[in-house]
C-alpha cells in the first residue's frame, strides 16, 4: 500500500533524498530540528518502505498501520517521507513552519494527512500508542502500531509506566523504536541525565528487545521484520548519530534545534549528493 521501493538500495536512495528535504525545509523556515530528524530518517524510511500498511488515497483507512512520532519536533523527517509516499506535495514542504501550513513545527494529526498523533510534550507517545493497540484488539483489527521515541525522552516517568502496562496486557501489536542518538535539547544525554543501558531496562519490563545500528539499512529492515512477527511488545534500540549525513551537524548539540545558514546549506547539499 506504500510507494517506497522495498530493496535496500532503493531505501538508501530514498533516505538520502529525505535528508536533502529535511535540511532544505529547516533552512527555508529559518527554524526547526534538523539533528534528530537526520538521526531518525533511515529508520522511518525502512519502516514505511517495508512494513507500514497505508493507503495514500484513504488516509483514515481503519485497517492502516499506525505510526506515532512521539519525538514530534523531528517533524521534518516525517514530512519528507510523507512527501516521498505521496501524502504531501513539494509546496507543502516549502510551507514548513509557516502559518496555516499542513507542515507545522510538531506533527499534528488534525493538520496533516498521514499523521496519526499530535505531538507536544515528550513522553506521551507510547501511552497513545498503547491506546491505538488496545483499540485494534478491541475492534478485531490486525494493524500494527509503531511508536518512535528519542532517548532523552526516556527520562520521562510516563514512558516506564507505559512499558509496564503494554507488557502486562500482552500488546503484541505494539512496537517501539528508540532513536538512541545520545543528544537531547541542551546537551549530551549523559550530561543532562544519563539513562544507562536502555535495552536491559526495557527488557526487564518483559519486552522483546533488539539493538541495531540505526543507519545500517540491512539491520533496520531485519529488525522491523523481526518486530512485526514477534508475539510480544517489541522495542528496537537504534544506535544513531544526531545530524547523520551532514558533517558539521553530526554529534553537535547546537543543531538539535537550529537552522543552517546559507553557507552551511551549500555544504550540506554538497555532502548529501
Amino acid at each position: 500500500m506504500n510507494q517506497l521501493g522495498t530493496s535496500v538500495g532503493l531505501l538508501k536512495d530514498t533516505a538520502k533524498r529525505c535528508r536533502r528535504h529535511i535540511v532544505n525545509m529547516v533552512h527555508r523556515a529559518g527554524a526547526g530540528h534538523p539533528g534528530g530528524s537526520l538521526s531518525a530518517i533511515d529508520l522511518i524510511v525502512g519502516l514505511y518502505g517495508t512494513q507500514m500498511r497505508i493507503d495514500v488515497a484513504n488516509p483514515n483507512w481503519a485497517d492502516r498501520d499506525r505510526f506515532v512520532m512521539s519525538k514530534g519536533h523531528a517533524s521534518p523527517a516525517v514530512y519528507s517521507v510523507l512527501h516521498e509516499i505521496g501524502f504531501l506535495s513539494q509546496s507543502d514542504l516549502d510551507g514548513f513552519r509557516t502559518l496555516g501550513s499542513v507542515c507545522q513545527g510538531h506533527v499534528d494529526m488534525k493538520w496533516t494527512d498521514g499523521v496519526d498523533f499530535s505531538a507536544g510534550s515528550l513522553g506521551m507517545g507510547l501511552s497513545f500508542g498503547i491506546g491505538c493497540a488496545f483499540a485494534g484488539r478491541m475492534d478485531g483489527k490486525d494493524y500494527q502500531t509503531w511508536v518512535m521515541m528519542g532517548d532523552g525522552e526516556t527520562q520521562e516517568g510516563q514512558v516506564w509506566e507505559a512499558l509496564m502496562s503494554a507488557s502486562y496486557h500482552g500488546l503484541n501489536n505494539l512496537n517501539v523504536i528508540i532513536d538512541r542518538n545520545r543528544i537531547q535539547n541542551d546537551d549530551f544525554v549523559d550530561v543532562q541525565m544519563e539513562i544507562g543501558d536502555i535495552a536491559s531496562k526495557v527488557a526487564s519490563f518483559d519486552w522483546a528487545v533488539k539493538e541495531i545500528d540505526g543507519h545500517d539499512m540491512n539491520q533496520i529492515v531485519e529488525a522491523i521484520e523481526w518486530a512485526s512477527n514477534t508475539d510480544s511488545p517489541c522495542a528496537i534500540i537504534a544506535h544513531t548519530v544526531k545530524g547523520k549525513g551532514v558533517s558539521f551537524m553530526e554529534d553537535n548539540p547546537s543543531f538539535h534545534g537550529k537552522a543552517p545558514n546559507d553557507d552551511e546549506l551549500a555544504i550540506a547539499m554538497e555532502e548529501l549528493q
